[in-house]
């Protein structure tokens, strides 16, 4: 087998990530992540998200980007025959490195409340849980309510 490599996430992985998201347990995929807007995304945060490719195989994804103030990771994904190597903290600690090179001190992530498996990662990993914030989210693809 050959070694895996981190490198930068391009557009043409998108359909080898979309593959990976789509059978890994935890992820995730809204309209949000059509081949367009994942595009538009990694155009916007040009080098920050990560993909681990084995050859041609991609095994390993995170998308990642920043407002400005703080970075978000979204996606981290890593084949089942690839999971328990560090190859999932190596992505992640690949896009911190990036977002404080960029001046960027603190960094988020969603994920479904019963992720356990995730939960268990992030956690081993030294990421803390905020529980004193909410996630509220609005779809504006319906109509706001007009101001009153």
């Amino acid at each position: 087998m050959p070694p895996v490599q981190l490198r930068t996430f391009l557009s043409s992985d998108i359909p080898a990530a979309l593959h990976l998201w789509e059978t890994s347990s935890g992820i995730g995929l809204t309209a949000s992540d059509s081949p367009a807007n994942l595009t538009a995304f990694l155009q916007r945060n040009p080098g920050f998200s990560r993909v681990a490719a084995c050859g041609d195989e991609i095994v390993g994804t995170v998308l990642c980007g920043h407002d400005g103030r703080r970075g978000f990771l979204y996606h981290l994904a890593v084949a089942t025959a690839h999971q328990r190597s560090g190859l999932g903290r190596a992505l992640a600690e690949s896009c911190l490195q990036h977002l404080q090179r960029y001046g960027i001190p603190r960094a988020t992530i969603h994920m479904f409340a019963d992720n356990d498996e995730g939960k268990a990662f992030w956690r081993s990993t030294h990421w803390r849980q905020r529980d004193d914030l909410m996630v509220l989210q609005f779809e504006t693809s319906i109509s706001a309510p007009a101001p009153s």
